[in-house]
């Protein structure tokens, strides 16, 4: 080769060193994603999925919220049942600080795994949930105790994307954000590029424009309150210090951004109906019965 021809013996020397690593290098990345493939094609890759649901009674919005009975059953068992219904998961388990939640729990049939009242978010307790389970699992589904309506097929969805990126550690979903929304700040809004990974997260309108008004032609997305993670960040997660931006915003997914993590985004179609308050029960039992759920 003419590079080679061209080079005394040291420098080519040199030259077949680098040549080799370099060529050693993309072999080992080649191998690598050949790997990633063939786990992928075999159907192994992330395989196993546990859904944590992470309760905590003490709540400075709602205290006592998953206990909440809706149309007669508590809250937690409503999305507890709905989790269930779930193709993905491999198991199902309430995460929870408080014996009254966990007794409530098992009546209906609910796995429970009792953590402490030190995890600072659900988060924390889905990791600690995690360290405590007897079988090992590749993704952890963290589904909301809040959204009782939640369908099985987005619990899916957000495994599935995770499984499909492999540069990810998270994944999650969004709706559309209703145009009255737009200045709540218990409706968490998100940005993404145009790969479908998460830019920001925030209790404010993004994009905010220049009127300072919400652009009912925007197509604004409304965060979910589900997420899966990959379960060697999981237990990397409570190991990195508060954000900034995290702690202004009080989301606990900007700390993943912050630190250089990928998050992947399903969009769904959804008609949000979280309870964050005393007053969204009613709206949510509204609803239930104008669509005949039971």
């Amino acid at each position: 080769m003419a590079i080679c021809s061209s080079a005394s013996g040291s420098e080519s020397g040199k030259g077949w060193i680098v040549h080799g690593l370099l060529a050693g290098a993309a072999l080992a990345a080649a191998a690598g994603a050949y790997a990633v493939i063939s786990l992928r094609q075999s159907g192994k890759f992330r395989s196993r999925v546990v859904g944590i649901i992470p309760a905590r009674f003490a709540s400075s919005r709602f205290q006592g919220k998953p206990l909440v009975h809706i149309l007669g059953k508590p809250m937690i068992q409503r999305t507890w049942e709905r989790a269930k219904l779930a193709t993905m998961l491999d198991h199902v388990v309430v995460a929870t600080d408080d014996e009254k939640i966990a007794e409530c729990c098992r009546g209906f049939g609910a796995d429970v795994i009792m953590t402490s009242e030190s995890c600072r978010n659900g988060t924390e307790r889905c990791n600690e949930a995690l360290q405590k389970l007897e079988k090992k699992y590749d993704i952890v589904v963290n589904i909301q105790g809040d959204e009782p309506l939640l369908e099985p097929e987005i619990i899916d969805g957000v495994v599935q994307a995770l499984q499909g990126a492999p540069d990810a550690v998270f994944s999650t979903a969004v709706t559309s954000l209703k145009p009255e929304d737009g200045t709540d700040p218990n409706r968490v809004k998100c940005v993404v590029d145009k790969h479908g990974y998460a830019i920001y997260f925030s209790r404010g309108l993004i994009p905010y424009n220049k009127s300072g008004k919400v652009n009912p032609q925007f197509p604004y997305l409304l965060h979910l309150g589900i997420q899966s993670y990959d379960s060697k960040f999981l237990k990397i997660y409570p190991q990195l210090p508060p954000t900034h931006l995290q702690l202004e915003e009080d989301l606990e997914q900007l700390k993943v951004l912050e630190n250089g993590y990928k998050m992947k985004v399903i969009k769904v179609d959804h008609d949000a109906h979280g309870v964050d308050a005393p007053e969204d029960v009613e709206k949510i039992e509204m609803l239930m019965r104008e669509r005949n759920i039971s």
